[in-house]
Formats: structure tokens, C-alpha cells, sequence
């Protein structure tokens, strides 16, 4: 069982700028909960001019608690809150698209990251149906159709310390009462070897590395993860371009052989379409 989060930046665009900016800072969930749960992340602002942070988001459904003072502007334009300090809750489902935020004036968010597959014991339906979407989470007793099952506490973005913040969400996610689910656990460990096994390139080759039909895995991943195991591959294999570009020049006709490209224009591409610049002019702004 892992004894800290993640430290890495991986899906941040541009994370020194971030870092610079505002106060981010990961915690894990208590333990009951860490088959499921990739960390709670929490993120403090006071802003003297509006901030933009573009990510591009892992195969990972997150619940998200905001509390702010000013207007705020999502990639597509959705909105939260009243602009007076008000919480507001999200399920947000795997995003395909890059996801841009503009942040200003104070506030927090609050956010849990769910391992790719950890939300479906919470959800009990095809996660797929949230990919793609943002629904918001109304207080107290919940009414959307979609979450009648929930009851929704705050976790009080607005004046708890870190350690209060992270029980809060311990005690929301707990009352959510997770089913056990082997094949969920199947799809948190399919998909974890995906992500941290960079020599994963190919969806039949990693289904006969372990032994899974390819159409079971694709089924398996739509149901649990919400996007096909293709898509996740190519996903985490990009974070790694995005995490590269931000480093010391480098091959990209070299990067794309090892990420499993048949050639480099092809790595361009697809790497401008998740990141919204082209590799060149990602690593220019970083540096």
C-alpha cells in the first residue's frame, strides 16, 4: 500500500509556472480508501491578475469542491458558483479534450483523484456514461438522477486546514459506501501497468502480455476506466512526450520510436492536438 502520493507532474502543462502561482499539494486518503482513490489534491489562490492552467487529463475520473471569490472560466465555458465565495461540487469524467481553467482573485478546490477504474464501485454503472462530462453536485440530499444514491457533505473548501479538508472528503467518500468489485480491481492493475510500463504501446500485445482476451479488455475498460485501453495508452505515453518536452532538448524522432510511433510527424500531431502548441513551442514557453 503506497505511504505518500505521487510527486511527479505529470498532465501539468507548464507545472514550474503553476507552482509559481498558486499552492498545490497532494495528500493521500486513509487507507480504507487507497484502492480506489489516486490522492486528494488541493490547490490555494490569491491572484493579483487572472492565472490560466491548461491540463491534460489522465484516464481518471475526479470529484471536485471549489470555493472562490471572482469569476472563473472553464476550457468549454461551464461555470460554477455564485462569485461570492459559495461551494460548488463536480463529477468530472475522464477528459478527452485538453482542460483549461482561468483562476483569479482567492480561493481553493478541494479534488479527489480516483485511479483509472476506482470510480465505478462509487458509481455502479458504466463509468462511459461520465466521459467527456461535468455534473454538478447539488447540496444536501442529492436530486440529480444520476447521483439519487449520494448524499453530498462539503468538505468547507473555504476555511479548513489541509488535514481537515482530507477527512472531510474521507468521510464524503466513505458514506458513498464503495462496493467491493473484482473487476474493478482488475482494471485499477491493467490500468496501472499501462501507466508506469513505458514499453506498453500496443493494445494486443499488452492483452496477450497478460493473458485478457481484446475485446474483454476493451469491454472491461469502457465499463470501468470510460475510455478503450487504446486510448489510454496513447494518453500516458503523451504525458511522458509533455514531461520530456519540458526537460532537456531531446530526439523527437527518437521519442516517437520509443512511444510506439511510425513516425515523427505522427507524434507531432497528436501531441499538439492533446497539449493545444506543438512539441517545439511547448519546450520554447517552458524554458
Amino acid at each position: 500500500m503506497r505511504q505518500r502520493p505521487r510527486a511527479d507532474s505529470r498532465g501539468i502543462l507548464n507545472p514550474g509556472r503553476m507552482l509559481r502561482e498558486v499552492r498545490f499539494r497532494r495528500h493521500l486518503p486513509t487507507e480504507s480508501l487507497r484502492q480506489w482513490v489516486e490522492h486528494y489534491w488541493l490547490i490555494d489562490w490569491s491572484l493579483s491578475t487572472p492565472f490560466e492552467q491548461r491540463v491534460v487529463p489522465h484516464p481518471a475520473v475526479n470529484v471536485v469542491f471549489r470555493s472562490d471569490d471572482g469569476d472563473h472560466d472553464h476550457g468549454d465555458r461551464h461555470r460554477h458558483g455564485d462569485g461570492h465565495g459559495a461551494e460548488s461540487g463536480e463529477v468530472a469524467g475522464v477528459g478527452r479534450d485538453l482542460f483549461r481553467i482561468t483562476l483569479s482573485g482567492t480561493g481553493r478546490v478541494s479534488g479527489v483523484q480516483f485511479r483509472p477504474g476506482g470510480f465505478r464501485p462509487f458509481w455502479r454503472r458504466p463509468v462511459s456514461e461520465l466521459t467527456g462530462r461535468r455534473v454538478p453536485l447539488p447540496t444536501g440530499r442529492l436530486t440529480h438522477p444520476d447521483f439519487s444514491m449520494f448524499t453530498l457533505s462539503g468538505p468547507g473548501t473555504s476555511t479548513a486546514n489541509d488535514g481537515e479538508r482530507s477527512r472531510a472528503l474521507d468521510t464524503l467518500l466513505t458514506s458513498w459506501q464503495p462496493e467491493p468489485d473484482p473487476m474493478a480491481e482488475e482494471a485499477i492493475r491493467l490500468a496501472e501497468a499501462i501507466r508506469t510500463d513505458r514499453t506498453v504501446l500496443r493494445v494486443n500485445d499488452f492483452a496477450a502480455r497478460h493473458d485478457v482476451p481484446v475485446r474483454r479488455l476493451q469491454r472491461l475498460f469502457l465499463e470501468y476506466v470510460g475510455v478503450g485501453p487504446k486510448w489510454v495508452i496513447r494518453r500516458y505515453r503523451l504525458q511522458e512526450a509533455v514531461e520530456q518536452a519540458a526537460g532537456d532538448p531531446l530526439s523527437w524522432a527518437d521519442l516517437a520510436a520509443d512511444l510506439g510511433y511510425s513516425d515523427q510527424a505522427h507524434l507531432v500531431r497528436d501531441f499538439t492536438a492533446v497539449a493545444g502548441v506543438s512539441p517545439a513551442a511547448y519546450a520554447r514557453s517552458v524554458r
